[in-house]
């Protein structure tokens, strides 16, 4: 990649949904081949391989798994935190697993000193909606409206690959829809609060964010099926979102990216 990789303390990925039928992993293995981080906290939902008689692992996908093992070998430290839809890493089959220990929940150490807790997210929501039925059934609609909007594809031919379909927008406006309030935010902030840190980086509700509305930093990653972001760490302690649609969508049309300016 030559002077187009831009490096980072440290880089925060959630939601990236490997093996479900609507996961970018094109989009997730552009941005890690652009975007070289010390080190790497996965938020939770990096693998969704429950569904065994709809898997949908493709070789983008393995690529992403490959090239965080390669950075691990290099040196990278590599944090794996549980999310609701994970299976347990370390019975994943191997060449879609990583060699780290599984947490529920860390504290992260910025480079200002700042402390964050780390957690997925989904310890605040309801309990029915926490419950494993709920979740599954959630998957396999999700899972039958994205192969009906790959079916429907074949209409909008012309448009561009980065751009939204109806049936996409239409779950990301359910999924605002289930969150609206913030009460999630929240109780995650004060979650973080109550142990006397400074904010919360989290994942699982596929919102992108970064604000101190409520007093402390709430940072959420987003999600590589519908906001395609993830939170990045400068070498100061700054902590920014990165939306990587763009960003592909310039890299596939062979414009320069005002992300990749200036990198080193």
């Amino acid at each position: 990649m030559g002077s187009s990789i831009q490096h980072h303390r440290g880089l925060f990925l959630s939601d990236l949904h490997l093996g479900a039928l609507g996961s970018r992993a094109d989009l997730i293995l552009s941005f890690l081949q652009h975007n070289h981080a010390d080190t790497y906290v996965l938020v939770g939902d990096i693998l969704d391989l429950w569904q065994p008689l709809l898997p949908h692992w493709t070789d983008d996908a393995q690529r992403v798994m490959d090239h965080l093992r390669s950075r691990q070998q290099a040196g990278a430290v590599v944090h794996y935190l549980r999310g609701n839809h994970d299976p347990d890493p370390a019975r994943a089959p191997k060449p879609k697993g990583l060699n780290v220990r599984p947490v529920d929940e860390l504290v992260y150490l910025a480079g200002d000193q700042r402390k964050y807790l780390v957690l997925h997210g989904d310890i605040v929501d309801a309990r029915v909606v926490r419950s494993h039925a709920l979740t599954r059934l959630g998957s396999r609609i999700d899972h039958a409206l994205r192969r009906l909007d790959r079916g429907l594809s074949v209409l909008r031919r012309g448009t561009s690959a980065e751009a939204r379909s109806t049936i996409e927008a239409l779950l990301a406006g359910v999924n605002s829809l289930l969150y609206r309030g913030r009460k999630h935010e929240v109780r995650v902030v004060d979650m973080a609060r109550q142990r006397g840190l400074d904010g919360v980086i989290c994942g699982h509700f596929h919102i992108a964010g970064l604000h101190d509305d409520h007093g402390l930093t709430y940072a959420n990653c987003g999600d590589w099926l519908d906001s395609m972001t993830a939170l990045a760490e400068d070498s100061d302690g700054t902590l920014r979102l990165m939306s990587w649609r763009p960003v592909a969508a310039a890299l596939n049309a062979g414009l320069p990216s005002p992300e990749l300016k200036g990198a080193a």
